[in-house]
């Protein structure tokens, strides 16, 4: 290109900005124009990163939408969950892109919204503009769009995990738990006992049973594949490293399947798509597998003796479950190709 897509990052101070800062500073169709903190303006962003140091010197912007808008053809919202909901309307109407990292927009029932996340919902209007990009799966809603909801981590792993199945009907879809667990960053740079060195070394912990907040976001995209109401258990667990997510997920067949069968479904559903790897029967991913990339790797075990399948879906919480799927989704409402700036190996080991 002979120009570049000149972009604005909000929240660069956190783990997602951060990132977002990392993959957009090699995308070769992007110059990032504004790194922007509402709690460190006017100070080098190095300060806080010192991996920053002489790579990004530009200071902290502020949250001014006419200075954004000045600088910016796009802006990536990593905020909390929150912010955005009075931040996006007022980015758009000032005819700039967003890409929105948070939660704000995901869900496209308010009062949804309102029951997991203890926040007042945004503007319906401005709900019903958003683009849920899962890319994989609803892509072909992003091009030419100007507002995108980038997907929660859990919800990516365990969706793409299961969406062949769901769109296909081939399981009982009242049957559908999820097994998931992360690294502590995708808690964000925020301090908290739950995260705290001496609690959550060489432990293992479930949190938020039945009521985390990516449990309404999972059951209405796959309510969406499976053009029914579909109710999930979801169960989160925080390990103690710093990247990866694990959604081991149970379902019961509907119908006699072979393992075979199962695993030309989730090949010839994901054909096409580069960042959905199905490992062969019998191999199974680890998440060290998928470090630092925006892979999604797939494997599935059928137990011939229950007629349950099991299906393990990994990705790194901060690009597939974060920065690289808003980059993802920057390069297909662009028009450019979905890998542009992301088709790099995984950090092994």
């Amino acid at each position: 290109m002979s120009t570049k897509i000149k972009a604005a990052i909000v929240g660069s101070t956190g783990y997602g900005g951060v990132e977002l800062i990392r993959l957009l500073l090699t995308h070769p169709n992007v110059e990032i124009t504004s790194v922007i903190s509402s709690s460190t303006a006017g100070v080098p962003i190095a300060d806080g990163y010192p991996h920053l140091n002489q790579i990004v010197t530009d200071l902290l912007d502020g949250i001014d939408i006419p200075l954004i808008a000045s600088k910016a053809d796009v802006v990536f919202l990593a905020t909390p969950h929150g912010v955005s909901i009075d931040l996006s309307p007022k980015l758009l109407d000032a005819g700039l892109k967003v890409i929105d990292l948070s939660g704000d927009f995901r869900l496209k029932d308010g009062s949804l919204y309102e029951q997991w996340y203890k926040h007042k919902p945004a503007d319906p209007a401005y709900l019903d503009r958003a683009v849920y990009g899962l890319c994989e799966l609803f892509g072909n809603e992003v091009p030419g769009a100007s507002f995108i909801s980038n997907p929660g981590c859990y919800p990516t792993a365990s969706i793409l995990g299961l969406a062949p199945l769901a769109a296909k009907r081939w399981i009982d879809l009242n049957s559908i738990i999820i097994d998931a667990k992360s690294g502590v960053s995708g808690a964000g740079r925020g301090l908290s006992q739950t995260v705290h060195y001496a609690e959550i070394n060489e432990n293992f912990l479930a949190y938020k049973v039945n009521r985390h907040q990516h449990t309404p976001e999972i059951e209405q995209a796959i309510s969406r594949l499976a053009d029914e109401e579909v109710t999930v258990t979801f169960t989160t667990h925080l390990v103690p490293m710093t990247r990866g997510i694990m959604s081991t997920i149970y379902v019961n067949l509907n119908q006699k399947r072979s393992e075979q069968d199962i695993h030309e479904l989730f090949s010839s559903y994901y054909e096409g798509r580069p960042f959905v790897r199905i490992r062969p029967l019998g191999k199974y991913p680890g998440t060290k597998e998928v470090t630092g990339s925006n892979y999604c790797d797939i494997g599935l075990s059928l137990d011939a003796r229950t007629g349950r399948l099991t299906i393990v879906s990994v990705i790194d919480n901060m690009v597939k479950g974060a920065a690289g799927q808003a980059i993802q989704n920057l390069n297909i409402m662009m028009g450019w190709d979905e890998a542009t700036g992301l088709a790099f190996t995984p950090v092994y080991p």
